[in-house]
């Protein structure tokens, strides 16, 4: 059997844990009970934490684990699971436990991060140089910390040299199938979805983001534009008149709002109009063609493109994933 060690520590997400635990403790199992086949597992999954201690989770649950992180010699994947308190804060208390990564990763085990877990990996300094995902939301605080990070923000799962990384808090079941798969081969994997009724890919995580404005900076004239902006995206905008309410030239309103922003006026324009379709394909009833209208575009085909860009999916199939 193959060992999957999952790392515990406190203010992890319970669900990162006790799921990869059923998943991988059940990945087969399930489908040959319903089958009437011999029962046959095929990993060893234990928690493993400081000294064996308890594992107080975020939502207030305590988990016993299995062994101690100091006893595990050797094995085949290590997990890290989400961390559901302060990123900084939760590896502050638990710097102890990079040395266990990194010695896992050296002596050749796939290492495994879901969403925020990253941060674990990266302040290892295992994922230097190397592709990595983690939750949206986290985009520009790990960009931050760890800017030799080849980070996608967009993906849902990445994957290089052993080093495997999800992105959202629920995605521990997308990083569980593919590496069950990875293990025990397509036919284990696709069984075991279908007996936890689960899709088997999900594809890209940024149909799952917002939109994430930047406005912590101090240019009082670029604000005042990003709230206009906010309000009025359904009209013609254009860039002379953006300049004209601030009362800056062109070239110097555009360089102060990439300073800003991050972001030309007319790719944050873009964002926000991405934004309000997003939430009238959610809460509407309105053809895809009447939101694109209401959101101030013509032609249905550009705009579609523009919101494939942004979320992964067409407006049709946001829709049909999201509407309430």
């Amino acid at each position: 059997m193959y060992k999957v060690t999952i790392l515990g520590f406190d203010q992890a997400y319970a669900s990162a844990i006790t799921g990869v635990l059923d998943i991988f403790g059940l990945a087969g199992i399930t489908w040959q009970r319903m089958q009437g086949l011999p029962i046959k597992p095929l990993f060893d999954v234990q928690i493993a934490s400081l000294n064996q201690r308890h594992v107080k989770c975020i939502n207030q649950l305590e988990l016993n684990a299995h062994v101690s992180i100091e006893s595990v010699d050797k094995t085949d994947l290590l997990l890290i699971p989400t961390i559901g308190g302060d990123p900084i804060e939760v590896l502050k208390n638990n710097v102890e436990l990079l040395a266990h990564i990194r010695k896992h990763y050296s002596l050749g085990a796939d290492i495994a991060s879901n969403c925020s877990g990253a941060f674990f990996l990266a302040q290892a300094g295992i994922l230097d140089k190397r592709m990595a995902t983690t939750h949206w939301g986290y985009a520009d605080l790990f960009r931050q910390l760890y800017p030799n990070v080849n980070l996608h923000i967009d993906r849902m799962i990445t994957e290089q040299d052993n080093i495997f990384c999800s992105g959202g808090g629920m995605a521990w079941f997308d990083l569980a199938l593919l590496l069950i798969e990875r293990y025990a081969g397509h036919d284990i994997a696709t069984t075991t979805a279908k007996a936890h009724v689960i899709d088997l890919s999900r594809g890209d995580q940024s149909a799952y983001a917002s939109l994430r404005t930047k406005k912590y900076h101090q240019d009082v004239e670029i604000l005042a534009v990003q709230q206009w902006l906010e309000e009025h995206f359904a009209q013609k905008v254009v860039v002379d008149t953006l300049c004209e309410k601030v009362n800056l030239t062109s070239r110097t309103f555009v360089r102060r709002f990439k300073r800003a922003t991050e972001q030309s006026p007319l790719a944050y324009l873009q964002g926000v109009r991405v934004e309000a379709a997003k939430k009238h394909l959610e809460a509407s009833t309105h053809s895809v063609e009447r939101i694109v209208n209401l959101v101030g575009y013509d032609d249905l085909s550009s705009f579609t493109r523009l919101f494939k860009k942004h979320t992964g999916l067409s407006p049709s199939q946001y829709g049909k994933k999201f509407r309430r």
